[in-house]
């Protein structure tokens, strides 16, 4: 086993769940090269700077290109050891209402599939040579309300992630010859800056009786990118404190 420095490569890192796997995966000793839609922020709680953060708009398929191209660069010939697809969009209406099928409109059904789907298919295809140098590992982060209609998710949110669900399945069988493996986390209702009180009345329909902790996301997430997880590939595994039952 090589010595050298491992490499995540992360969308969504701005905040929740991105936050606290960037925070978990720091902490064992990991290079994290971050991407969002935002500038790096000098806020941000961990010691990488500038230099490890691509600024990336996903809803923008030629801007995906440009920024798969700057994560080389970044790499400069290093393997890649993971990529979590964690970046997603979930618009609402003028009063923050939930947009269903018949009051989403096409740009917003664009934009959605975009970042929530194209985008972890072209970050994918794009780093895969990096990724098969490094014997890495792909964690795409669906989540409940794409097996289930989802009382605030909207409906092109849900339908995006429960097509990423599907995807994990095709891509662990192209991947896999190359020796990387693709899984997926789905997350129920986690304690974020997304949620709002509205959200605490779903706790009593969880067995477990409380909303997650991003931190208990993030704990998966490194697991299924260890060597622990070597033999883990196609795979969509549920963190929602039983509330799929």
């Amino acid at each position: 086993m090589s010595d050298e420095r491992k490499t995540l490569i992360l969308t969504g890192a701005s905040r929740g769940i991105g936050h606290a796997t960037v925070k978990r995966f720091a902490a064992a000793g990991w290079r994290v090269i971050t991407c969002s839609r935002m500038a790096f922020s000098e806020d941000c709680p961990w010691e990488a700077g500038p230099e490890d953060h691509v600024q990336i708009d996903l809803s923008d398929l030629e801007n995906i290109d440009h920024g798969v191209a700057t994560m080389l660069e970044r790499l400069d010939g290093a393997p890649l050891n993971a990529l979590v697809n964690n970046a997603a969009i979930s618009p609402k209406g003028p009063s923050g209402e939930r947009l269903n099928t018949l009051t989403t409109n096409l740009r917003q059904w664009r934009d959605v599939f975009h970042v929530n789907f194209y985008g972890p298919v072209v970050l994918a295809r794009g780093l895969i040579e990096a990724l098969q140098a490094g014997h890495g590992s792909i964690v795409n982060v669906t989540s409940i309300a794409g097996s289930r209609v989802h009382p605030f998710a909207g409906t092109a949110y849900s339908t995006s992630k429960a097509a990423l669900a599907s995807l994990t399945r095709e891509m662990a069988g192209d991947f896999g010859a190359f020796g990387v493996r693709v899984n997926a986390i789905s997350p129920g209702e986690i304690e974020t800056a997304m949620i709002g009180p509205e959200y605490q009345a779903l706790a009593e329909e969880i067995p477990m009786a409380r909303l997650g902790r991003p931190e208990e996301v993030a704990s998966l997430v490194y697991y299924l990118c260890s060597e622990q997880a070597s033999y883990i590939n196609g795979a969509e595994i549920h963190v929602n404190g039983g509330q799929h039952v």
